[in-house]
């Protein structure tokens, strides 16, 4: 008898290592997240953490939620597993979202209290994954949900620790935003050189030659 527990302990231990190697501190539920993209998670919620005592988690799911669905409520089963104060990333890709169209998908940024939704920019940090999912190219859409789940952490904690007025050091640089301001900046000097041209220079001109 006493072999055979050993034996069924044995087994139960090798089957129980690799999902305790695998197990996250920051990523509640990984359906779509590939171990490389955990690690990045876990690289830039550890750092977080430890300057600001917030903690930023992620819960990716397959779940064909309804129209509708609480993502509230959904992330309040989690709550066991998280640390206050702290800020929940849900993605849920084959959420539905209307009854006439099948597109699917959705994104909640859910936090432990006002406060805490107050040091991020919910619009920037959703825009930040959607931007990487919905670009068409030659990446696989797996390829794309991870790395939009990472880009919108990154802004999550990039976000958090701005308001905390520290520095990240792992998180990664939104090259979307940064296209996106050198544009502006460019449509800026643009218009002023319009301006210039066409309303300014011909009234300058025209008070020299009065």
């Amino acid at each position: 008898m006493p072999g055979i527990f050993k034996t069924g302990k044995a087994i139960l231990l090798a089957f129980l290592l690799p999902l305790l190697l695998n197990a996250s501190p920051f990523v509640l539920k990984d359906d779509t997240l590939k171990p490389e993209a955990i690690e990045l998670i876990d690289k830039m919620g550890n750092e977080l953490r430890k300057k600001t005592t917030i903690s930023a988690y992620v819960l990716t799911t397959n779940e064909a939620f309804p129209i509708g669905f609480n993502l509230v409520q959904y992330a309040k089963k989690h709550e066991a597993n998280m640390t206050k104060p702290y800020v929940l990333y849900i993605f849920a890709p084959n959420a539905l979202i209307t009854e006439k169209s099948e597109i699917t998908g959705r994104i909640g940024i859910i936090p432990s209290s006002k406060s805490m939704a107050e040091l991020y920019n919910y619009s920037n940090v959703r825009d930040a994954g959607l931007d990487v999912i919905t670009v068409k190219d030659k990446n696989s859409l797996e390829d794309k949900q991870n790395i939009g789940v990472i880009q919108a952490y990154s802004e999550l904690a990039d976000d958090i620790a701005d308001a905390k007025n520290v520095e990240m050091t792992t998180t990664i640089p939104n090259d979307t935003r940064t296209i996106i301001s050198v544009l502006r900046v460019i449509l800026v000097i643009g218009l002023v050189l319009v301006t210039w041209i066409y309303l300014i220079r011909p009234m300058v001109i025209r008070k020299k030659d009065d």
